[in-house]
């Protein structure tokens, strides 16, 4: 059974930083890609960040120079560093790979 469960969130202040993790398992880690969605309360899911099972990474406009995706494949997880967090960074931020959804963690970015 495939499960993927984040980690990381939390609430930061504004120009702050987090590290979210996206910790998978059930799964051979290397056949696939992940993405992170976000969803702001009101608002439609969004994707934030895509990695290929080649390391190629992108980005939504929003997010582009400020975020960055890496994965460890010997950890079997996948990392989102998150740095000058805004308050429209604010959300719910949600794993997705294998054909597969996290749980999400909450991203507050408040003063």
């Amino acid at each position: 059974q495939v499960q993927l469960v984040e980690s990381g969130g939390g609430l930061v202040q504004p120009g702050g930083s987090l590290r979210l993790s996206c910790a998978t398992s059930g799964v051979n880690f290397s056949e696939y890609g992940m993405n992170w969605y976000r969803q702001a309360p009101g608002k439609q899911r969004e994707l934030v960040a895509t990695i290929t099972t080649l390391d190629f990474t992108n980005y939504a406009d929003s997010v582009k120079g400020r975020f960055t995706f890496f994965r460890d494949v010997a950890e079997k997880t996948g990392y989102l560093q998150m740095n000058s967090l805004k308050p429209e960074d604010t959300g719910v931020y949600i794993c997705y790979s294998a054909r597969t959804w996290g749980q999400g963690t909450q991203v507050s970015v408040s003063s």
